[in-house]
């Protein structure tokens, strides 16, 4: 079952999807344009977005310890 998602939290992850998708068109434009190290660090702008993308929202902590 998929926990349920407030809707600030569902459009800053939408934002922040929308934001690592340009940055991926712009280091395709780069790359094809002979920019290594733009794309490069387009590429890697676009992977910090996803990242932040999937830790948006309330996070969930291991806090009961099994008995031994």
């Amino acid at each position: 079952m998929q926990a349920m998602s407030s809707p600030v939290v569902q459009d800053r992850r939408s934002a922040l999807l929308q934001e690592a998708a340009s940055y991926d068109a712009a280091a395709k434009l780069a790359a094809e344009a002979g920019d290594a190290s733009g794309s490069a660090r387009l590429i890697l702008r676009a992977l910090d977005c996803e990242r932040r993308a999937g830790s948006v929202g309330p996070q969930v902590l291991q806090l009961i310890k099994p008995r031994a």
